[in-house]
């Protein structure tokens, strides 16, 4: 395995770029160490976000890491490309994570017959890559929007340009990314500026509804310079130079707050801006307006559970949580017509009838709203333009199933990768499962790998075709511990939230 660390592919963003959208790197003439991970994302440390040893945090953070199989440098031969966005709610994570390490995929790729390569990126996060400064005096001429996602589209670029050098084919990019990578996944389908870099997409839980305008943004970053205690008259100037850790400590407290003042929101999200991202993903998907690449895409069974194990504000799980959220659409945005209580409980009959009356039905709508349903209005949208593939991971451990946890978000991760628990300190495996596990790990980096490499998704382990999904027949796949093919998973949620994207924002 060759494995290049730390390459940079932007210019640092500090100084004077610091809310710049990304630059090129200072090009260098001398050989260059590729050896160790460079800085990741100033962030806060979270409990479920294993960054690895020795981490180092700084603004100085636009890096990538190349996995590719041994000598393909020199080889002459051009490989798909995977290249990875790491999720974390837009605030946390990075491209070096041990989890996504890609010795164990590219291992894979090779086995199987379908040799690929590796990339993951860093990109800025929180009030680095995704405050909105509105209306703070000089900002409209001294800082941009969308600095993490245009730090996404200068890897991509630098993936263009420079990775048939090592092996990989610039014609077959594929973009995957979970959670708010997933995120970026389905917003870069409709960014202008994104067309041509990438052949393929793959979102898994992709919360795209979870993208704002810039009123919203602009609250949110007023939130933040109250948490500053920046002055009434702060200049854009001023701005600039906060020190690092004070905008991490208020960019924190920003995050937990802003989920409970404005349920169903979070703080730091990619902005409708009108030129990155000139309109809303969703609705340019819906009228035809996406790249027309391959899309595989899908969310967790039980997505939410994580949230309300982690006694986490950032996903409504409660009864008064989701009635909160509904009473501010309501107020926002009166022009949408929400479900009524009938239709919405046909769609969650093991539960109470009555809107949110159950933990059980409001964990379900909370998770239909933010990642099963735009998943499905976007498979539903897109399908019309290119062939889509939509999936439900249903696996879970015995221990995660005990636990009432199931197949929560994110759980998927460690089966796409190939580095499940492997040590005597994660319980995941405490009641058993291993051997089952080992074949899920299998199944999904075949299905993930072939469609890397422009096939079907299928497995050679197991018998269930993967069909695109139609509007008339609506194909997906359930992954568990044997994968069935079925049609019309989501009969029942479209007759209660409706074809048409719902614009939650």
């Amino acid at each position: 395995m060759d494995v290049w660390r730390g390459v940079p592919f932007a210019a640092p963003p500090v100084g004077d770029l610091r809310w710049r959208r990304a630059r090129d790197p200072q090009p260098w003439t001398e050989p260059r160490e590729a050896t160790a991970f460079g800085h990741v994302c100033p962030q806060p440390a979270m409990p479920v976000i294993d960054l690895g040893p020795g981490t180092s945090q700084s603004e100085d953070c636009l890096y990538l890491n190349i996995w590719s199989p041994a000598g393909a440098a020199q080889s002459g031969a051009r490989r798909p490309v995977l290249v990875w966005i790491h999720g974390g709610a837009y605030i946390c994570g990075s491209g070096s994570q041990p989890l996504y390490d890609g010795t164990a995929l590219v291992r894979t790729s090779a086995e199987e017959g379908l040799p690929a390569m590796v990339v993951t990126i860093n990109y800025r996060m929180g009030a680095f890559g995704f405050a909105e400064w509105g209306d703070l005096p000089g900002a409209d001429r001294e800082f941009d929007s969308n600095c993490g996602i245009s730090d996404v589209l200068q890897a991509l670029r630098w993936v263009q340009a420079n990775i048939e050098r090592f092996g990989g084919d610039p014609d077959q990019v594929t973009v995957f990314g979970e959670s708010a990578g997933g995120g970026i996944v389905t917003t870069l389908l409709t960014v202008p500026a994104a067309k041509g870099l990438f052949a393929r997409a793959i979102a898994q839980s992709s919360p795209a509804t979870s993208i704002y305008d810039r009123e919203r943004g602009g609250r949110h970053s007023g939130m933040l310079l109250t948490e500053l205690g920046a002055p009434a008259d702060a200049t854009a100037e001023a701005v600039r130079r906060l020190p690092t850790q004070a905008l991490i400590s208020a960019g924190t407290r920003v995050f937990n707050q802003v989920p409970i003042t404005y349920p169903g929101t979070i703080a730091f999200t990619p902005a409708v801006d009108g030129d990155l991202v000139p309109r809303d993903p969703l609705s340019a998907i819906r009228d035809g307006e996406a790249h027309d690449v391959p899309l595989l895409i899908g969310t967790n069974r039980d997505e939410t559970s994580l949230f309300k194990w982690m006694k986490a504000p950032l996903m409504p799980v409660t009864q008064e949580q989701v009635d909160a959220m509904f009473e501010l659409i309501a107020q926002e945005q009166p022009e949408i017509a929400i479900p009524a209580d009938e239709a919405v409980a046909d769609a969650y009959p093991a539960t109470t009838r009555s809107l949110g009356k159950s933990s059980a039905k409001s964990m379900g709508i909370s998770r239909d709203l933010a990642f099963r349903m735009p998943a499905v209005w976007i498979a539903e949208a897109h399908s019309r333009r290119a062939p889509v593939y939509l999936y439900r991971y249903d696996w879970a451990t015995p221990l995660f199933r005990v636990l009432g946890v199931g197949a929560t978000h994110a759980t998927e991760l460690p089966y796409v990768w190939g580095n499940p628990a492997s040590t005597k300190l994660d319980i995941s495996y405490r009641l058993g499962g291993r051997r089952t596990g080992a074949k899920v790990q299998r199944r999904m980096q075949q299905r993930w790998l072939g469609f890397a490499a422009g096939r079907d998704p299928d497995s050679a382990e197991s018998p269930a075709r993967w069909r695109p999904y139609t509007t008339d027949d609506q194909h997906s796949l359930l992954i568990g511990a044997d994968d069935t093919a079925v049609t019309e998973l989501d009969r029942n949620l479209l007759r209660a939230w409706g074809a048409e994207v719902l614009s939650f924002r």
